[in-house]
């Protein structure tokens, strides 16, 4: 056996002169870069991260393959600084994936594997790092905290946190999540002698929970008939859970999911938001008798890293996580779940913009294990594959347990016009549900108060500096807002142009809220988005409280729309409905009905009847009664045919080039540059259209625009970008323009 095969095996082995290593960097360059191996100690491996000289600098790269030729001449060869892990981090198929998600999104190599890694790793730190912990000392212990709080009251709030958390402490990163300013808090009580801090090993993961795993119901005939399609094979197969809202999805996974965990083997959850989901959290806990182990963006550094490392052992045997826990590594990996998988949070919008959806199918396929997609309301492109035959559809088409479908009605706008949002026949059904002590939830899609202030006197909005957008008045925090850029302003009285009266003009739901509570002074009233929830803990706290029944009535935005179940609502008003019904997107129709399904959906779970009431200035329209009489299946089946004749996904492949500039010229020239190579280069079968301004032609104090790609071939497609990127991110005209390539995009306008 030779010295390299020795090494592809895994033995550790001195390096020879031969070797280069192919190296990952995270850097906006679509390569890898080659190195010699490091003078003395092991050869790193593919999956190995390794630190390197890059330009002046040191840099963390990550080893994808060996070579015995290089692009560039030996004397011009840099070597490996450090070698940082004997054992790689990634195994083969985490590899293949980190190169498929590049190779399909055009996307740099080397910043696929920086999204696909924890931030510690990224910085080169280790496996099994070393945390700084805070704890209380003896003499902490001893401390009155009324005594200190009379002197210096954010050291008492340390120092009460610490107490609670026993004499293990905190490490800072959890203190930072809790109490962002404990550094300054913590200076003086280390003086005094009342707190300590100490190096120790990070936390491990531990999956055990006291109590043991609880029954659940028996399933109906219609999730049985499911369990069995989806337990012929422990092999690959994509298959569309298409269960109506109510009809027991979740029941579904859970017995699937013990099958696979009784294996011996792993069960990934993707979900669309962690904060979104207790219940579904809670409800995984209490009937599988296992902790999950939980990766999102809320989790301290630390604490990502340990569950990463959970999944990658095997210790953990469920992972739930958001769209980036498509990447985490599995040891024994047995099935993947997309819960919700029609959700926009599947698709990044930024940097790397890849679908966690499907990837999960991608994944699946490579390890060869099946992949359950979720949903009421199924995207045209996974029914679409469900009609080829390259998915199994399994429809769920009644609500479990005899609860029936809401009954659903139109207000009509014009003959009832709204005060404050709320028409007469929607106040009506609320008092009326209300006296039967039912809940009611009210939906509409926009925080803030109102998202225009009007003068009455010269007609002048209030709009971003930055953006060509609206600001949108915020009455509690007396604020202007942009929500695109996040520009904030001091809430004005009078016209900045005229000097006279300003009016609010419209309803968000800070406005919706307080109508409410002068309409129904004597019901609490809970407004829950994405403002009301910024205190940590609060979105649990929001969800708990209107599970229980707490809140009378609930005003909220898509938030409210994912997945709860309330027992006690019975009602749901959507307010503002046309703000989909007319959309330039040719998904308009199709975002519209999944908005009104789901949230719908929401109502007369349990034994008592749902209905729900659409405010409507556009009674008559056919997508309505569509709706109303065929439900999303018939909206979807009707929205497939006009997509088939018009040639729009997914019966053709898209690809979106943006970019962004300080000055509008040098964002048409790169797209006006980057059409020319793909007119040079691309057949016939491609259709390329702009460039053209975004919707949006200015967002941030950039001013955008977009070229679009399209055709029926997905090989054509990909292969003009496959030459097109490496072209663009040489060519002078890219150095004046953040731009990217956005595969499959989801947002066109």
């Amino acid at each position: 056996m030779t010295d390299f095969q020795l090494v592809l095996r895994g033995y550790v082995k001195f390096v020879s002169t031969d070797v280069i290593l192919k190296i990952a960097v995270n850097v906006p360059l679509s390569r890898e870069f080659d190195y010699r191996p490091p003078a003395n100690g092991p050869l790193p491996i593919a999956g190995c991260r390794v630190r390197i000289p890059f330009g002046r600098s040191q840099r963390i790269g990550m080893v994808l393959a060996h070579a015995s030729e290089s692009v560039l001449p030996a004397e011009k060869l840099r070597a490996v600084t450090t070698v940082l892990d004997e054992a790689p981090l990634l195994s083969a198929a985490d590899l293949w994936l980190i190169r498929f998600t590049s190779d399909y999104y055009h996307h740099p190599i080397g910043e696929v594997v920086a999204a696909a890694l924890p931030a510690l790793l990224r910085q080169g730190k280790s496996l099994q790092p070393t945390v700084v912990s805070v704890a209380v000392s003896a003499a902490g212990a001893a401390a009155d905290v009324a005594a200190v709080a009379k002197r210096a009251p954010r050291q008492a709030e340390l120092l009460e946190i610490l107490l609670d958390a026993g004499s293990n402490g905190l490490d800072t990163g959890q203190l930072t999540a809790i109490l962002p300013t404990w550094r300054r808090a913590a200076v003086g009580l280390l003086e005094k002698g009342l707190i300590a801090k100490r190096n120790m090993r990070a936390a491990h993961f531990d999956e055990s929970l006291s109590a043991g795993a609880q029954h659940g119901p028996t399933p109906n005939k219609e999730q049985q008939e499911a369990l069995s399609c989806l337990r012929r094979s422990d092999n690959f197969g994509a298959y569309l859970l298409d269960g109506v809202t109510g009809s027991g999805k979740t029941e579904v996974y859970l017995q699937r999911m013990r099958d696979i965990i009784d294996q011996g083997r792993q069960v990934l959850v993707l979900v669309p938001e962690i904060g979104l989901t207790p219940q579904l959290i809670r409800r995984f806990r209490e009937r599988l008798g296992i902790e999950p182990a939980l990766l999102h963006s809320g989790l301290t550094d630390s604490a990502r890293l340990a569950a990463w490392r959970a999944a990658r052992s095997a210790s953990a045997s469920l992972i739930v996580g958001t769209r980036s826990a498509i990447f985490t590594p599995l040891k024994n990996a047995g099935l993947i779940i997309v819960d919700e998988e029609h959700d926009h949070s599947f698709k990044q919008q930024e940097g790397l913009r890849y679908s966690a959806r499907d990837l999960a199918i991608a994944r699946a396929k490579h390890l060869d294990i099946p992949v359950i997609l979720g949903t009421a309301t199924p995207t045209l492109e996974m029914l679409q594959h469900c009609r080829s035959g390259a998915y199994e559809h399994i429809v769920l088409s009644s609500r479990a347990g005899g609860a029936k479908p809401p009954t659903i009605r139109l207000v009509d706008t014009v003959r009832s016009p709204v005060t404050d949002g709320i028409s007469e026949p929607l106040a009506e059904a609320i008092g009326t549900h209300l006296r039967a002590n039912g809940q009611v939830l009210l939906f509409l899609n926009r925080r803030g108060f109102a998202p225009t202030l009007i003068c009455a006197s010269c007609g002048h909005i209030a709009g971003c500096e930055r953006c060509n957008s609206r600001l949108t008045v915020h009455a509690r925090s007396k604020q202007l807002r942009c929500h695109h850029c996040g520009a904030c302003h001091p809430l004005v009285e009078h016209c900045s142009e005229c000097g006279q009266a300003v009016t609010p003009l419209g309803e968000g739901t800070e406005r919706l809220e307080d109508s409410l509570r002068l309409r129904f002074p004597h019901h609490s009233v809970q407004r829950i988005d994405s403002d009301s929830t910024q205190r940590k803990g609060a979105m649990d706290e929001a969800l708990r409280s209107a599970t229980a029944g707490d809140a009378d009535i609930l005003v909220g935005t898509q938030m409210l729309s994912k997945g709860h179940h309330f027992p006690k609502l019975t009602l749901v008003g959507i307010i503002n409905a046309d703000q989909g019904l007319f959309g330039s997107d040719f998904r308009s129709s199709e975002r519209l009905a999944q908005s009104v399904v789901q949230v719908a959906g929401r109502a007369g779970r349990e034994s008592r009847a749902g209905e729900v009431l659409i405010q409507t200035a556009f009674p008559d329209n056919t997508f309505w009664a569509t709706l109303i009489h065929g439900g999303y299946r018939q909206v979807s089946a009707d929205a497939l045919a006009e997509r088939e004749l018009t040639r729009w996904p997914p019966f053709t492949r898209l690809a979106l080039l943006r970019s962004a500039a300080h000055k509008q010229a040098d964002a048409h020239h790169f797209l006006d540059v980057a059409r020319r190579y793909i007119e040079s280069q691309s057949a016939a079968a491609l259709r390329i259209l702009g460039p053209v301004d975004a919707p949006m032609a200015r967002k941030a104090g950039r001013y955008r625009a977009q070229l679009l790609l399209q055709s029926s071939d997905r090989a054509t497609l990909h292969n003009t970008l496959r030459y097109l990127r490496p072209a663009l991110e040489v060519d002078p005209a890219a150095r004046k323009v953040r731009w990217s390539i956005d595969v499959d995009p989801i947002e066109l306008f």
